[in-house]
């Protein structure tokens, strides 16, 4: 459907205000977010009518609202429960806004990846130049980092280029499990277990006691213990005895909060209630790492 500019602000306009106030939206509000004279958004709404993308409703609280015809004629699906994606402008929340659509436009360059994002939400005061931040998206928990190089008011779209992106994946935690994880027995002494660190790499793993594991020890609990003089301890003295966990099947993003909400490097993971295995944030950069 072929739209004239002041059409396409209007719907937009209306479609913003009314994701952000939840009623019908009085032809003066629009006038305004657009700055244009109400008498001529009350004469364009009559076209709209006619065209069925907008109703009016009668009453004192009474105004206009979108109909469904209207996100199919701007190419924005109409949804009845909205994940909002959030938008920041220069590391500043960008209230009552949401991303529609993301598109990359150069995947192909050899140097530059360029981005157009489609808003629901005001988008006049982006300027060029403008630190951008869209994410994390619902599903693929996507973050995406630009500067604006431009912006579309007739389809209410930012230009951007990317200068970072990432994504977490919702994989099951269990997944990263391995059957043959690195365990440090608990009457281990502490040069038994750096040796074991060592060998395989890494900087923390599960204390196991007759096939349990009732710990957590880390490099640093070695590196404390021997600063302290205290050579002679063994594992079961210096582990972490009580254990952070994660049921096998919280995706791998959810996992990353407890991360960072504990400050550690490394969960126990349980299946059915029981200890199975350690994951660690080395296991969730390797899954983030490019090749």
């Amino acid at each position: 459907m072929e739209l004239t500019p002041i059409q396409k602000d209007i719907i937009i306009a209306l479609i913003n205000l009314q994701r952000q106030k939840n009623h019908a939206i009085k032809g003066e509000d629009i006038a305004e977010v657009i700055q244009r004279n109400p008498g001529t958004v009350r004469n364009q709404m009559q076209s709209l009518k006619v065209l069925g993308l907008v109703e009016g409703v009668p009453g004192p609280k009474g105004g206009y609202k979108a109909t469904g015809k209207a996100y199919e004629a701007l190419n924005i699906p109409s949804l009845e429960k909205e994940a909002i994606v959030k938008i920041y402008r220069n590391n500043k929340l960008v209230e009552g806004s949401t991303a529609a659509e993301i598109s990359f436009t150069t995947v192909r360059h050899p140097e530059l990846c360029n981005g157009m994002i489609k808003v629901l939400g005001d988008i006049r005061e982006f300027k060029e130049g403008d630190k951008l931040q869209v994410g994390p998206t619902p599903v693929n928990q996507l973050i995406v980092r630009g500067e604006v190089v431009g912006r579309d008011d007739t389809n209410n779209s930012l230009l951007f280029t990317i200068t970072e992106m990432v994504s977490i994946p919702k994989i099951p935690v269990k997944n990263y499990v391995t059957k043959d994880s690195v365990m440090v027995n608990v009457n281990a002494t502490l040069q038994e277990a750096a040796r074991i660190f060592v060998k395989n790499n890494i900087h923390g793993s599960p204390v196991e006691d007759k096939s349990s594991i009732v710990g957590v020890v880390t490099f640093t609990d070695i590196g404390d213990a021997i600063a302290s003089g205290k050579m002679s301890l063994k594992v079961r003295d210096i582990m972490t005895k009580e254990l952070i966990t994660v049921d096998g099947d919280t995706p791998l993003n959810e996992a990353v909060k407890i991360f960072n909400k504990h400050n550690i490097g490394g969960l126990v993971v349980t299946i059915n209630g029981v200890p199975e295995g350690f994951v660690s944030k080395t296991d969730v950069l390797h899954e983030l790492a490019v090749y």
